[in-house]
Protein backbone atom coordinates (compact mmCIF):
# COMPACT_ATOMS: atom_id res chain seq x y z
CA UNK A 1 0.00 0.00 0.00
CA UNK A 2 1.26 3.57 -0.73
CA UNK A 3 1.08 6.30 2.35
CA UNK A 4 1.48 10.13 2.82
CA UNK A 5 2.60 11.62 6.00
CA UNK A 6 0.93 14.52 7.45
CA UNK A 7 3.04 15.58 10.64
CA UNK A 8 2.50 18.40 12.83
CA UNK A 9 6.51 19.74 13.30
CA UNK A 10 6.07 21.58 17.34
CA UNK A 11 8.57 19.64 19.03
CA UNK A 12 10.61 16.38 18.16
CA UNK A 13 7.57 13.88 19.13
CA UNK A 14 5.52 13.53 16.22
CA UNK A 15 8.68 13.58 13.80
CA UNK A 16 10.09 10.74 15.81
CA UNK A 17 6.84 8.70 15.59
CA UNK A 18 7.11 9.13 11.66
CA UNK A 19 10.50 8.37 11.11
CA UNK A 20 9.52 4.83 13.51
CA UNK A 21 6.27 4.63 11.35
CA UNK A 22 8.30 4.71 8.17
CA UNK A 23 10.13 2.22 9.21
CA UNK A 24 7.71 -0.40 10.39
CA UNK A 25 5.88 0.39 6.73
CA UNK A 26 8.86 -0.21 4.80
CA UNK A 27 10.07 -3.06 6.16
CA UNK A 28 6.77 -4.52 5.87
CA UNK A 29 6.83 -3.72 1.80
CA UNK A 30 4.85 -0.40 1.81
CA UNK A 31 5.69 2.82 0.10
CA UNK A 32 5.73 6.16 2.30
CA UNK A 33 5.80 8.92 -1.29
CA UNK A 34 6.18 11.68 0.41
CA UNK A 35 6.01 13.42 4.03
CA UNK A 36 4.34 16.90 4.46
CA UNK A 37 5.87 18.71 7.64
CA UNK A 38 3.78 21.18 9.36
CA UNK A 39 6.51 24.38 10.41
CA UNK A 40 6.00 27.40 12.18
CA UNK A 41 8.54 30.80 12.20
CA UNK A 42 9.04 29.73 16.04
CA UNK A 43 10.49 26.49 15.46
CA UNK A 44 12.84 24.69 13.11
CA UNK A 45 12.53 20.99 12.00
CA UNK A 46 15.93 18.93 13.03
CA UNK A 47 18.21 18.55 10.49
CA UNK A 48 18.33 14.78 11.12
CA UNK A 49 14.51 14.24 10.55
CA UNK A 50 15.71 16.01 7.03
CA UNK A 51 18.38 13.01 6.58
CA UNK A 52 16.37 10.04 7.92
CA UNK A 53 13.46 10.29 6.77
CA UNK A 54 14.22 8.86 3.35
CA UNK A 55 11.57 9.70 0.83
CA UNK A 56 10.62 13.11 -0.58
CA UNK A 57 9.88 16.10 2.36
CA UNK A 58 7.28 19.15 1.46
CA UNK A 59 6.94 21.64 4.69
CA UNK A 60 3.77 24.07 5.06
CA UNK A 61 2.73 26.49 7.38
CA UNK A 62 0.46 25.79 10.23
CA UNK A 63 -0.70 26.65 13.36
CA UNK A 64 1.56 26.20 16.49
CA UNK A 65 1.94 27.41 20.74
CA UNK A 66 3.89 30.42 21.23
CA UNK A 67 5.74 31.13 24.49
CA UNK A 68 5.02 33.43 26.82
CA UNK A 69 7.54 36.72 27.41
CA UNK A 70 9.63 34.09 29.88
CA UNK A 71 9.34 31.94 27.05
CA UNK A 72 8.95 28.85 29.44
CA UNK A 73 5.09 28.53 29.17
CA UNK A 74 2.95 29.20 26.28
CA UNK A 75 -0.20 31.33 26.16
CA UNK A 76 -3.19 29.69 24.68
CA UNK A 77 -5.09 33.11 24.30
CA UNK A 78 -2.12 34.74 22.53
CA UNK A 79 -1.64 31.53 20.09
CA UNK A 80 -5.17 31.65 19.14
CA UNK A 81 -4.58 35.34 18.14
CA UNK A 82 -1.60 35.08 16.45
CA UNK A 83 -2.56 32.05 14.23
CA UNK A 84 -6.18 33.44 13.29
CA UNK A 85 -3.99 36.98 11.67
CA UNK A 86 -2.14 33.47 9.75
CA UNK A 87 -5.30 32.15 8.57
CA UNK A 88 -4.46 33.39 4.71
CA UNK A 89 -0.99 31.11 5.08
CA UNK A 90 -3.16 27.97 6.26
CA UNK A 91 -5.59 28.47 3.18
CA UNK A 92 -2.56 27.92 0.90
CA UNK A 93 -1.78 24.86 3.10
CA UNK A 94 -4.70 23.45 2.70
CA UNK A 95 -4.85 23.71 -1.08
CA UNK A 96 -1.04 22.22 -1.11
CA UNK A 97 -1.89 19.28 1.02
CA UNK A 98 -4.84 18.86 -1.14
CA UNK A 99 -2.94 19.09 -4.36
CA UNK A 100 -0.33 16.65 -3.17
CA UNK A 101 -2.97 14.19 -2.58
CA UNK A 102 -4.88 14.07 -5.59
CA UNK A 103 -1.01 14.37 -7.44
CA UNK A 104 0.31 10.95 -5.70
CA UNK A 105 -2.93 9.35 -4.93
CA UNK A 106 -1.74 7.50 -1.58
CA UNK A 107 -4.32 4.32 0.05
CA UNK A 108 -3.82 5.92 2.82
CA UNK A 109 -3.42 9.10 4.32
CA UNK A 110 -1.11 9.60 7.82
CA UNK A 111 -2.03 12.52 10.15
CA UNK A 112 0.54 12.72 13.49
CA UNK A 113 -1.53 15.40 15.06
CA UNK A 114 -2.00 18.42 12.22
CA UNK A 115 -4.68 20.77 12.26
CA UNK A 116 -4.41 21.52 8.67
CA UNK A 117 -5.17 17.95 7.94
CA UNK A 118 -8.16 17.49 10.05
CA UNK A 119 -9.22 20.49 8.22
CA UNK A 120 -8.85 19.31 4.43
CA UNK A 121 -10.76 15.55 5.00
CA UNK A 122 -13.85 17.49 6.45
CA UNK A 123 -13.59 20.18 3.98
CA UNK A 124 -12.14 19.13 1.02
CA UNK A 125 -12.44 15.17 1.40
CA UNK A 126 -9.84 13.54 -0.54
CA UNK A 127 -9.81 9.81 -2.11
CA UNK A 128 -7.77 8.37 0.57
CA UNK A 129 -8.28 6.44 3.91
CA UNK A 130 -7.61 8.80 6.73
CA UNK A 131 -5.70 7.57 9.82
CA UNK A 132 -4.78 10.28 12.97
CA UNK A 133 -1.74 8.87 15.36
CA UNK A 134 -0.80 10.51 18.88
CA UNK A 135 -0.97 10.37 22.17
CA UNK A 136 -3.83 13.27 23.00
CA UNK A 137 -6.42 10.49 21.02
CA UNK A 138 -6.17 8.76 24.55
CA UNK A 139 -7.34 12.17 26.12
CA UNK A 140 -10.47 11.34 24.24
CA UNK A 141 -11.25 8.21 25.76
CA UNK A 142 -13.84 8.12 28.44
CA UNK A 143 -11.56 5.76 30.71
CA UNK A 144 -8.47 8.76 30.42
CA UNK A 145 -8.86 10.40 34.17
CA UNK A 146 -7.52 14.12 34.30
CA UNK A 147 -7.24 14.01 37.78
CA UNK A 148 -6.58 17.55 39.24
CA UNK A 149 -6.50 18.58 35.83
CA UNK A 150 -10.33 18.83 35.50
CA UNK A 151 -10.84 22.66 36.24
CA UNK A 152 -8.13 23.41 34.19
CA UNK A 153 -9.65 26.28 31.80
CA UNK A 154 -7.46 25.44 29.11
CA UNK A 155 -8.86 21.66 28.83
CA UNK A 156 -11.93 22.22 26.92
CA UNK A 157 -9.72 23.93 24.28
CA UNK A 158 -7.11 21.42 24.06
CA UNK A 159 -9.96 18.72 23.67
CA UNK A 160 -11.96 20.93 21.14
CA UNK A 161 -8.45 20.81 19.25
CA UNK A 162 -7.84 17.15 19.27
CA UNK A 163 -10.74 16.38 17.68
CA UNK A 164 -10.14 19.05 14.61
CA UNK A 165 -7.01 16.94 14.34
CA UNK A 166 -8.68 13.88 13.53
CA UNK A 167 -12.22 15.19 11.57
CA UNK A 168 -13.38 12.05 9.50
CA UNK A 169 -10.65 10.01 10.10
CA UNK A 170 -10.99 6.07 9.20
CA UNK A 171 -9.42 5.13 12.59
CA UNK A 172 -8.08 7.17 15.75
CA UNK A 173 -4.71 5.48 17.02
CA UNK A 174 -4.24 6.75 20.46
CA UNK A 175 -0.50 5.86 21.48
CA UNK A 176 -0.43 4.52 25.31
CA UNK A 177 1.76 3.79 27.86
CA UNK A 178 0.03 0.86 28.73
CA UNK A 179 -3.46 -1.04 27.37
CA UNK A 180 -6.99 0.06 27.65
CA UNK A 181 -10.17 -1.45 25.74
CA UNK A 182 -10.86 0.18 22.30
CA UNK A 183 -13.71 2.62 22.18
CA UNK A 184 -15.23 1.93 19.05
CA UNK A 185 -17.82 3.94 19.04
CA UNK A 186 -15.48 6.55 18.16
CA UNK A 187 -13.26 4.61 15.75
CA UNK A 188 -10.29 5.01 18.72
CA UNK A 189 -8.15 2.30 19.70
CA UNK A 190 -5.35 1.79 21.60
CA UNK A 191 -1.63 1.39 20.20
CA UNK A 192 1.43 1.02 21.68
CA UNK A 193 4.18 4.18 21.14
CA UNK A 194 6.16 4.38 18.02
CA UNK A 195 10.02 3.88 18.97
CA UNK A 196 12.38 3.55 16.50
CA UNK A 197 14.83 0.63 16.16
CA UNK A 198 17.30 2.56 18.35
CA UNK A 199 15.79 2.66 20.97
CA UNK A 200 14.24 -0.70 21.12
CA UNK A 201 17.30 -2.89 20.58
CA UNK A 202 19.46 0.22 22.93
CA UNK A 203 20.09 -1.26 26.22
CA UNK A 204 20.39 0.51 29.77
CA UNK A 205 23.43 1.45 31.63
CA UNK A 206 23.87 2.87 35.09
CA UNK A 207 25.09 6.70 34.34
CA UNK A 208 26.31 9.58 36.61
CA UNK A 209 24.74 12.39 35.20
CA UNK A 210 21.25 13.52 34.69
CA UNK A 211 19.87 14.06 31.43
CA UNK A 212 17.39 16.55 30.21
CA UNK A 213 15.78 17.90 27.17
CA UNK A 214 14.27 21.80 27.11
CA UNK A 215 11.60 22.54 24.10
CA UNK A 216 12.03 26.40 25.48
CA UNK A 217 15.90 27.60 25.38
CA UNK A 218 15.13 29.81 28.67
CA UNK A 219 14.41 27.25 30.40
CA UNK A 220 18.23 27.31 31.09
CA UNK A 221 18.06 29.46 33.36
CA UNK A 222 16.05 27.50 36.01
CA UNK A 223 18.71 24.78 35.40
CA UNK A 224 21.53 27.23 35.24
CA UNK A 225 20.18 28.50 38.86
CA UNK A 226 20.00 25.12 40.16
CA UNK A 227 23.24 23.74 38.79
CA UNK A 228 25.00 26.67 40.42
CA UNK A 229 23.70 25.76 43.61
CA UNK A 230 24.51 21.77 43.49
CA UNK A 231 27.68 21.64 41.15
CA UNK A 232 28.95 18.87 42.18
CA UNK A 233 25.85 17.08 39.97
CA UNK A 234 26.95 16.32 36.06
CA UNK A 235 23.81 17.65 34.09
CA UNK A 236 23.71 16.55 29.87
CA UNK A 237 21.57 18.47 28.31
CA UNK A 238 19.45 19.17 24.80
CA UNK A 239 17.98 22.40 23.64
CA UNK A 240 16.84 23.25 20.23
CA UNK A 241 18.40 26.76 19.95
CA UNK A 242 18.53 27.50 16.61
CA UNK A 243 22.31 29.20 16.36
CA UNK A 244 23.75 27.18 19.46
CA UNK A 245 26.92 25.22 18.81
CA UNK A 246 26.75 21.29 18.37
CA UNK A 247 27.46 21.48 21.80
CA UNK A 248 28.53 24.50 24.58
CA UNK A 249 30.66 24.12 28.30
CA UNK A 250 28.79 25.32 31.26
CA UNK A 251 31.75 24.04 32.85
CA UNK A 252 33.31 21.04 34.01
CA UNK A 253 29.98 19.68 35.23
CA UNK A 254 27.33 21.14 33.07
CA UNK A 255 27.21 20.76 28.75
CA UNK A 256 24.26 21.85 26.52
CA UNK A 257 23.80 20.01 23.40
CA UNK A 258 21.68 21.09 20.09
CA UNK A 259 19.20 18.24 19.12
CA UNK A 260 20.63 15.15 17.31
CA UNK A 261 18.90 12.02 17.23
CA UNK A 262 21.43 9.27 17.80
CA UNK A 263 23.64 10.94 20.34
CA UNK A 264 20.13 12.01 22.37
CA UNK A 265 19.28 7.98 22.56
CA UNK A 266 23.40 7.55 23.36
CA UNK A 267 23.00 10.21 26.59
CA UNK A 268 19.49 8.55 27.51
CA UNK A 269 20.75 4.65 27.62
CA UNK A 270 23.64 6.19 29.84
CA UNK A 271 21.89 8.63 32.24
CA UNK A 272 21.04 8.34 35.84
CA UNK A 273 17.44 10.18 35.18
CA UNK A 274 16.34 12.22 32.90
CA UNK A 275 13.99 16.25 33.52
CA UNK A 276 12.02 16.89 30.08
CA UNK A 277 8.73 19.01 29.79
CA UNK A 278 7.08 15.72 29.58
CA UNK A 279 6.82 15.25 26.00
CA UNK A 280 5.18 12.00 25.58
CA UNK A 281 8.05 10.38 22.96
CA UNK A 282 11.00 11.44 25.21
CA UNK A 283 9.09 10.08 28.51
CA UNK A 284 8.29 6.63 26.57
CA UNK A 285 11.90 6.56 25.68
CA UNK A 286 13.09 6.92 29.18
CA UNK A 287 10.03 4.68 30.45
CA UNK A 288 11.81 1.95 27.91
CA UNK A 289 15.20 2.51 29.09
CA UNK A 290 14.42 1.92 33.25
CA UNK A 291 15.32 5.73 33.61
CA UNK A 292 13.13 7.74 36.48
CA UNK A 293 11.80 11.04 35.01
CA UNK A 294 11.65 14.11 36.06
CA UNK A 295 8.06 16.10 34.02
CA UNK A 296 7.89 20.14 33.68
CA UNK A 297 5.05 20.65 31.59
CA UNK A 298 5.05 23.83 29.31
CA UNK A 299 1.52 23.63 28.48
CA UNK A 300 -1.67 22.12 28.94
CA UNK A 301 -1.20 19.05 26.57
CA UNK A 302 1.82 18.22 28.41
CA UNK A 303 0.09 18.35 31.46
CA UNK A 304 -2.01 15.42 30.64
CA UNK A 305 1.28 13.64 29.37
CA UNK A 306 2.25 13.98 32.96
CA UNK A 307 -0.93 12.98 34.27
CA UNK A 308 -0.74 9.86 32.57
CA UNK A 309 3.09 8.52 32.55
CA UNK A 310 2.91 9.02 36.37
CA UNK A 311 0.18 6.82 36.39
CA UNK A 312 2.56 4.53 34.64
CA UNK A 313 5.11 5.04 36.95
CA UNK A 314 7.63 6.97 34.53
CA UNK A 315 8.23 9.27 37.09
CA UNK A 316 7.17 12.52 38.98
CA UNK A 317 5.94 16.35 37.81
CA UNK A 318 7.13 19.91 38.99
CA UNK A 319 6.44 23.14 38.32
CA UNK A 320 10.02 24.11 37.37
CA UNK A 321 13.05 22.21 36.96
CA UNK A 322 14.29 21.57 40.28
CA UNK A 323 16.47 18.46 40.04
CA UNK A 324 16.77 18.06 43.87
CA UNK A 325 13.20 16.77 43.76
CA UNK A 326 14.66 14.24 40.71
CA UNK A 327 17.70 13.51 42.93
CA UNK A 328 15.29 12.60 45.68
CA UNK A 329 12.97 10.57 43.98
CA UNK A 330 15.48 8.10 42.38
CA UNK A 331 15.74 5.85 45.16
CA UNK A 332 12.28 5.22 45.02
CA UNK A 333 11.82 4.20 41.45
CA UNK A 334 10.88 1.28 40.32
CA UNK A 335 10.56 0.37 36.45
CA UNK A 336 7.42 -0.55 34.58
CA UNK A 337 8.58 -4.14 33.19
CA UNK A 338 5.30 -4.36 31.18
CA UNK A 339 6.45 -1.55 29.20
CA UNK A 340 8.76 -3.06 27.18
CA UNK A 341 6.90 -5.82 26.32
CA UNK A 342 3.77 -3.48 25.50
CA UNK A 343 6.32 -1.29 22.99
CA UNK A 344 7.74 -3.99 21.16
CA UNK A 345 4.46 -5.02 20.14
CA UNK A 346 4.03 -1.93 18.54
CA UNK A 347 4.78 -3.27 14.56
CA UNK A 348 1.42 -6.20 15.37
CA UNK A 349 -0.67 -3.24 15.76
CA UNK A 350 0.14 -0.94 13.68
CA UNK A 351 0.46 -3.27 10.12
CA UNK A 352 -3.22 -4.41 11.26
CA UNK A 353 -4.75 -1.19 11.77
CA UNK A 354 -2.84 0.86 8.52
CA UNK A 355 -3.53 -2.18 6.15
CA UNK A 356 -7.05 -3.75 7.22
CA UNK A 357 -10.35 -1.13 6.92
Amino acid sequence: MKYIFIVQGEGRGHLMQALALRDLLVKNGHEVLEVLVGKSPHRQIPGFFNQKIQCPLKTFDSPNFLPAQNDNKVVLLKSVIYNTKRSPEFVQSLKLLHERIKTLKPDVVVNFYDFIAGLLFEIRRPKARFVCIAHQYLFLHPDFSFSKLKLHPELPSLLFYTKLTCLRADKILALSFGTHPDYDAAGIYIVPPLLREEILDAEPVEGDYILGYMLNPTFQQQVMNWHQENKTHKLEFFWDKADAEESTTIDETFTLHTINDTKFIDYMKRCRAYASTSGFESVCEALYLQKPVLMVPAHIEQSCNAVDAERAGAGISSDTFDLTKLIEFIPQYKPNKNFRKWAKSAELFFIHHLTNF
